[in-house]
């Protein structure tokens, strides 16, 4: 009784301790801190909105900082709380740091993810688009009603980029300029393509319809490449999700074959620095299989 009392006492000594410490360090350094935090939560708010604006998602920017704040501080300190509530100070110190830096850091890889999917979804949707313009001028339409047929044709995202160049273009904005903020918006090689052959006919002259034609072979040939590759390297693909989950799965059957053989892994600081080390491995493991089975065209 005496050696599990000293032992508790000793394991709240050192949590004190080092709880003491930081909340020194905090304290003395608290506001560079929150200035620190400031900057970088309101340059993430101008970030999001912009990419905002792109995916044409509509929001306060208030609401904004507000998410920020909850999915960077406010969950990761309840669910901290919860551990701490249990009794377990050192999974709640671990559970708030990494969920701390999820929140802080998957933000914006998750909305650059957002926009590349709608930037692949209109490369998808240039042939269509493409070709509706072509019907268009060979119909002795002009660019810019051209350009409103694909608006009321095609589904979003390629009739809301479309549309944005009308709007531009009705304000004042030379129609080249606008095609020249298309390509800034949707900065793929198809699209460049396609905005360089509009703007440099439309100086020179030429048969646009023509282009739009070669262009569309182009895109056509591109897409039929992409699909061979995504064919070539599914395996692979699979191969490294089977190797990533790999450590996970047997960890999982150790666990419930011989729960007790597991548990001091979860209680153990030995069992726990080697179990994040684990964890941090796989995911090196994983980021590089990544890098291999990715292959750019």
């Amino acid at each position: 009784m005496i050696e599990e009392l000293l032992v508790f006492l000793g394991q709240n000594v050192v949590i004190g301790i080092f709880g003491l410490i930081f909340f020194i360090l905090t304290y003395r350094n608290s506001v560079t801190l929150f200035q620190w935090i400031e900057n970088q939560t309101y340059g993430r708010k101008e970030f999001i909105m912009n990419k905002f604006e792109f995916l044409h998602i509509k929001v306060k920017e208030e609401y904004v900082v507000y998410a920020l704040l909850a999915i960077a501080f406010v969950i990761p300190s309840l669910i901290a709380a919860i551990f701490a509530f249990w009794g377990s100070f050192v999974w709640a110190a671990i559970f708030f740091t990494l969920f701390a830096l999820l929140g802080w850091f998957i933000p914006k890889p998750l909305i650059n993810y957002l926009c590349q999917q709608r930037i692949d979804q209109y490369q998808t949707q240039m042939i269509d688009g493409l070709n509706l313009l072509t019907n268009g001028i060979r119909a002795g339409l002009s660019m810019p009603q051209s350009i409103a047929l694909v608006v009321n044709e095609m589904p979003a995202p390629i009739s809301q980029e479309f549309n944005t160049i009308l709007q531009q273009s009705k304000i004042g904005s030379p129609l080249e300029e606008c095609f020249e903020n298309l390509a800034r918006r949707i900065p793929t090689e198809d699209n460049q393509m396609f905005v360089s052959s509009v703007n440099i006919l439309r100086e020179t002259g030429g048969n646009l319809a023509e282009t739009f034609d070669t262009i569309v072979g182009v895109i056509r040939e591109r897409i039929r490449l992409q699909q061979k590759i995504q064919s070539a390297t599914a395996q692979g693909i699979m191969q490294g999700i089977t190797i990533f989950c790999m450590p996970f799965a047997m960890a999982l059957i150790y666990y419930v074959s011989d729960p007790k053989s597991m548990e001091i892994m979860f209680v153990h600081p030995l069992g726990i620095a080697l179990m994040i080390l684990a964890v941090v491995l796989d995911l090196i493991g994983g980021f590089f299989i990544y890098k291999i089975v990715k292959i750019k065209v």
